[in-house]
Formats: structure tokens, C-alpha cells, sequence
């Protein structure tokens, strides 16, 4: 296992190293998996703005007023940064201006995309993944996520969801209502840029062959989005959404059951919020319809373990799912960059070190995100792309440290060798990857299939009487 130890000494070293002060995004442990190396592409990345027109104004509306008459309207604008494959021999800049955890101070981050690249001509288009950050979080949160597999012949779109980054982080209701709608819109967003004759990403964007990554509250929005209907309960809470706003996404419900949408064929949840506090019961997750790969630290205490990311993955009875797990990890597991070197201070208003919303306690940032790399780039190739030889990365012992490793002198494997694939010996102790197969649906039998057994079973009485 991979860990690291945040003393004050320790923090003070890795803040004054060259790596930490050149904050990079793009790094790659000795000893990461095979499949977190990057791609063969080069990357580019660009902004882009979209406005939503004419969605409910969740902040406008008082919470422990009347009801109105007519819920209030905006036109809600998203930024999405997006990385893609770039034309050979791409150059020029290749830093992110992004702001902290606090809000406040704006830092570089260095990586490997060129902005403003042109595109690749490729002839072929790239699935596209869109990314749905933390609440608060930012569209650069898991930029080591959308650049690693942007080089691998993804399109990336990194969500801004308004009311929710680090910068106009507002009421919570916004962020339960919207995160789902945020993510259906981006998503039509890219597909007509894939068809607009004038935009030189023309052609370039599978959007009908579409993952959808979320972290965190982008978990909650991706578990409803794949069809997770919310309770009853929840949609009351006077915390959440105002007015019963939430409603729109209750299971059962005739919004809820057309949200889902089929562009979106599989979907990852980090650290997923919401079971922990009753949003979902085992008829809403019963409603998942695509297969799902959650990922976890053993230890979070935001999100929960036990009562929160693992029952939802248990809960998900629908579909083939699998559950990665870094035991003794928190809420921080794969999904954040690593710590810039501006984070490590202590903020009052926060009341916490700036760092902490980025590191976790025991596991190595850049090896953890490595391991999210490998598994994404297995799952996502898998269902995104048919590349079925990717199976052999996602079949695997449940627990990581009980594979042997059995190796030949030349480096070939001998046929007891059940070491998780793609992973060096020893580098996938305290790892776990479970799966579970979809249930099938109870199928209700007619009612002369009843009386049948009914009086079959009657019979039975009758002979064993004689």
C-alpha cells in the first residue's frame, strides 16, 4: 500500500519540493498500474460557456415562505472546460489557472494539454465522458482524470456547476436539484457541437456513446441521472430542495422516470453522497438502468462506507456493478488533484488546512489517482469502446493483497499467478474490487399459474392424508 503520513514536517517537505511547486497534474508513481500511463494522443483543452435557459431560480425561492404560484425562472449559465485529442505536433500553453478550496486564491496548475490545440483529425469521433465535481468543487477538481483519458481517444467535459464551485458556492438546494439537469444539458451541449458544420469539433464527439464520472455530490447527480429516483423523505428535508422542487427527481415519479437518458451508457460514482442521509431506498436504486463502477475509501466520513457508498453499490440490484475500495482511505480517494503547494496553510474561515480538501490521510495522492486512472481506462474501454481484452483488468481477486504472484525468470507468468493484472507485486495491497450481477426482475405470475399450484399443493395434503 502506498501511504504517506501528513505530518507538519511531511507537508512542509512535499509543499518545497519541485514537483509540488510546479503543482502538476499529469504525475505518474514509480509504481502505478499499468493502465494509468498516459495515451498516445496529444491533448488539447478549452473552455467553453453554455447558458441553460429558463430552469428553476432554486435560490430565488424562500424555503419557509408560501409557495408560489409560479416557481421563479433564470437562464443558468455552466462553464465546462473540455479536453480532447489534439493534431500531431500540438504546442503552446500548457497550464490551468484555477482557484483553491478557499475560494480566494487563484494558482497555476501545470499539465500536458495545450490550450486551444486544434482538434485531431481523426475521421473517427471519441466517446465522450463528462466530469461533475464535489460541492464545493470546480471543473478542475479531477483535471488528472480528463487529461489522462483525453489522451486515450476520449472527449472530456469537465462541469462548472453553478451554485457549487469553490468561487459562488450557495444553498444546497441548488446543487440536489440541478445536478442531474447540469449533466443532460452539457451533454446535448456537446452533441450539437458535434454536428454544428461550423465548429471545427465537428464530427469529433460520440456524444450517443457517452460515460458520465462523478465525485461526491457529482456522484449523488450521476447515481439519479443513471436513474436512482430519490425517496419521498428526502424531497422533504427543509434543508434540501425548496418548495418540494426536489420532487421532480423522486422515484416513480413521471420526470424522474424520463430523465434517464440512453446517450449515457455507463457511469462512475467517487465517494457518492446521499445514502448516508436517506436519499435513496432499494426501489430508487432498483431504478439504476446502466451498469456502474463505484469507488471508495474504507474510511470516508462524508459520504459513509458501509451505510452510504456500499449499500448504494448493494442497492443497484439492476445492473452488473463493481465496488473499488482503498481501505483506510476517506472521502478524498482518486478524485482530487493532488494538494497545489499554495493549499498548505491555515485558513480561519475555513477552519481547516487548505490541503486536506485534496490529500487524504493514508493513501499517496498521485498513486491513488494513478490507480483511478487504470481502472477508469479499463472500464470505460471496456463499455465505451467494446475493447473486450480490457475484461482481463476488471477480473480480478476480490481482495488485492490475496493474489500470488508467480513470476518466471524471464518475466512471464506461470499458470498459478492470480496477481491483479496491471499491477507490480505488492502495489495492490489494501485494495478491494468487488463485483455483483444484476438481479433479475420478480416476474408476476398469472393468476391461473396460481391456482395451479394452489391445486397441485391441495393434492400433495391429499396423498400424504391417505
Amino acid at each position: 500500500m502506498k501511504l504517506t503520513l501528513l505530518t507538519t514536517t511531511v507537508v512542509a517537505t512535499a509543499a518545497a519540493t519541485s514537483l509540488a511547486a510546479q503543482n502538476r497534474i499529469d504525475g505518474q508513481s514509480p509504481d502505478a498500474p499499468e493502465l494509468a500511463a498516459y495515451g498516445a494522443l496529444p491533448v488539447g483543452v478549452r473552455q467553453l460557456d453554455f447558458v441553460n435557459p429558463d430552469q428553476i431560480d432554486i435560490l430565488s425561492i424562500d424555503p419557509a415562505g408560501d409557495p408560489p404560484a409560479d416557481l421563479p425562472r433564470y437562464d443558468r449559465p455552466l462553464t465546462v472546460e473540455m479536453w480532447y485529442p489534439a493534431a500531431e505536433g500540438a504546442s503552446g500553453e500548457t497550464s490551468l489557472n484555477a482557484y483553491l478550496r478557499d475560494g480566494t486564491t487563484e494558482v497555476t496548475l501545470e499539465g500536458r494539454a495545450v490550450r486551444d490545440a486544434a482538434p485531431a483529425a481523426s475521421g473517427e469521433p471519441f466517446p465522450l465522458l463528462m466530469l461533475s465535481h464535489g460541492y464545493p468543487g470546480n471543473r478542475f477538481l479531477m483535471s488528472h482524470l480528463a487529461e489522462n483519458l483525453a489522451s486515450k481517444g476520449y472527449v472530456v467535459a469537465s462541469i462548472d456547476h453553478t451554485d457549487s464551485t469553490y468561487r459562488d458556492q450557495s444553498a444546497f438546494g441548488s446543487t440536489l436539484v440541478n445536478r442531474p439537469l447540469d449533466q443532460l444539458f452539457v451533454l446535448e451541449q456537446m452533441a450539437q457541437l458535434n454536428t454544428d458544420g461550423g465548429s471545427e469539433f465537428a464530427g469529433l464527439i460520440d456524444a450517443d456513446n457517452t460515460g458520465l464520472i462523478g465525485y461526491s455530490m457529482g456522484g449523488y447527480g450521476a447515481i439519479v441521472t443513471a436513474g436512482g429516483g430519490v425517496t419521498e423523505t428526502s424531497v422533504g428535508y427543509p434543508w434540501g430542495g425548496p418548495q418540494g422542487t426536489l420532487g421532480i427527481h423522486q422515484a416513480g415519479s413521471e420526470t424522474h422516470e424520463a430523465l434517464p437518458d440512453p446517450r449515457i451508457k455507463t457511469a462512475v460514482a467517487i465517494g457518492p453522497w446521499g445514502m448516508n442521509t436517506g436519499f435513496w431506498d432499494a426501489e430508487g436504486l432498483a431504478g439504476i438502468e446502466i451498469p456502474m463502477l463505484f469507488i471508495a475509501g474504507s474510511e470516508d466520513a462524508t459520504s459513509l462506507y458501509e451505510e452510504g457508498i456500499r449499500a448504494i453499490w448493494e442497492g443497484a440490484s439492476s445492473v452488473d456493478r463493481a465496488l473499488l475500495t482503498f481501505d483506510g482511505g476517506g472521502h478524498n480517494t482518486v478524485a482530487p488533484i493532488p494538494a497545489p503547494a499554495e493549499s498548505f496553510y491555515f485558513n480561519d474561515r475555513l477552519g481547516f488546512n487548505v490541503s486536506e480538501h485534496y490529500t487524504d490521510s493514508v493513501w499517496d495522492t498521485v498513486f491513488m489517482n494513478n490507480v483511478g486512472q487504470h481502472f477508469l481506462t479499463a472500464w470505460m474501454d471496456l463499455e465505451l469502446k467494446g475493447e473486450t481484452e480490457k475484461a482481463a483488468y476488471l477480473d480480478l481477486l476480490d481482495i488485492g493483497s490475496e493474489g500470488l504472484w508467480s513470476v518466471n525468470a524471464d518475466g512471464s507468468l506461470r499458470d498459478d499467478h492470480t496477481y491483479w493484472k496491471g499491477f507490480a507485486e505488492g502495489t495492490a495491497d489494501g485494495l478491494r474490487y468487488e463485483v455483483l450481477e444484476a438481479t433479475p426482475p420478480a416476474v408476476p405470475l398469472p393468476a391461473s399459474a396460481w391456482l395451479l399450484i394452489f391445486a397441485l399443493g391441495g393434492l400433495g395434503v391429499m396423498r400424504r392424508a391417505r
